[in-house]
């Protein structure tokens, strides 16, 4: 851990991910012991220029996503766009295999056409009856989306993280709540950002090496 001096409020103008023996610094943990402190200190270390950053919690802080600044994730947009993908192949599926009179491109062999299945009667091309495949091909290309997406998003499986070389992050899922700041935020100074968080109340500070 390493211990900071008294607290500055003026950034850097160059950033110096680095420390006098030149060692590779990932980041630096701000410890605080309440949600009112971190809270505050991430709204603060957000107005002051930082975007590089994230908080880690025993539980979901309300309020912590407006401090940190966070975008709005484009999982939903993933999942409608691959929903209506597979209601769209669903509807050309069904109508397809259940008729011989759509249109095939000239690759297509000619003997590779759908088949009038003559049920009591029914219409040839009854939307109603499709339903179903419809239905579980739009579920299944959103569902499989989400989850694979999510995965890819949240750079899923994490085997490895820096803060595991911390023994102070260990209580992170226990009773203590950390502020990270990595050092490839352009405001990002080895010595002047664990002063900044120790200004926000932090109880301690440590810089992660990679």
């Amino acid at each position: 851990m390493t211990v900071t001096d008294p607290p500055s409020t003026n950034l850097p103008a160059h950033p110096s991910p680095t420390t006098p023996g030149d060692e590779k610094v990932f980041a630096v943990l701000g410890e605080f012991d309440n949600v009112t402190d971190v809270l505050h200190a991430t709204q603060a270390a957000h107005d002051a220029g930082y975007r590089q950053m994230d908080v880690h919690s025993p539980f979901p802080i309300h309020g912590i996503d407006d401090a940190l600044g966070v975008k709005p994730t484009i999982l939903p947009w993933l999942v409608l766009g691959m929903g209506l993908t597979g209601m769209t192949t669903g509807v050309l599926l069904t109508t397809f295999t259940m008729t011989d009179f759509m249109p095939q491109p000239d690759f297509v062999p000619a003997n590779f056409h759908g088949y009038k299945f003559l049920i009591s009667g029914k219409p040839f091309n009854s939307f109603a009856a499709y339903i179903p495949v419809i239905f579980e091909l739009t579920i299944m290309f959103s569902a499989y989306t989400a989850v694979f997406a999510m995965f890819l998003l949240n750079k899923l499986p994490l085997l490895y993280h820096p803060f595991f070389k911390s023994h102070r992050f260990r209580r992170v899922t226990q009773d203590r709540f950390f502020l990270a700041i990595e050092s490839r935020d352009g405001n990002f100074d080895a010595n002047e950002t664990p002063a900044f968080l120790t200004a926000r109340g932090a109880i301690s500070t440590e810089l992660i090496h990679d």
